[in-house]
């Protein structure tokens, strides 16, 4: 089982595509700002033990891939990430704090997407060739024997 991650208990591939953006779509993410909160999301996902796969910080969004480790729930990262980085971005950079009152950089909410190589339909057949011997009415559930 290459490529796939290990905890005690576990072995698993969660990958995430995860997308959030500035309030008001402000283009404040530039330069020493961006390149700062790059650095912000490295030293958050490493203490949260998640990896970073591929990242790009746009002038008023943020696009990362990340595999998050199953007992990590996905929007307690994201709002980590998210408090963190504003909190840490307004104090180091006073014209953001002028910009965004209320330490509020972030819009509300995210756009998160799971990844992966194996599709519903491979999952849904491989689980439909484990044994087809009572089958519950509404075809969601099969029982082997």
């Amino acid at each position: 089982m290459t490529g796939y991650k290990h905890t005690t208990h576990t072995t698993y591939d969660n990958k995430y595509h995860i997308v959030w953006i500035t309030k008001y779509r402000k283009p404040v993410l530039k330069d020493e700002v961006g390149y700062r909160l790059r650095e912000i999301l490295r030293q958050i996902c490493s203490t949260e033990k998640v990896d970073i796969l591929k990242g790009a910080i746009g002038p008023d969004h943020v696009h990362i891939m990340l595999e998050i480790p199953p007992y990590v729930a996905v929007s307690r990262i994201v709002q980590h990430l998210k408090d963190e980085s504003s909190r840490k971005l307004q104090m180091e950079f006073p014209s953001l704090h002028k910009q965004f009152w209320g330490q509020h950089l972030w819009q509300i909410g995210y756009f998160c997407s799971t990844t992966g190589v194996v599709n519903e339909v491979t999952v849904r057949k491989y689980i439909e060739e484990q044994g087809k011997l009572e089958q519950d009415e509404d075809k969601t559930f099969l029982v082997l024997g």
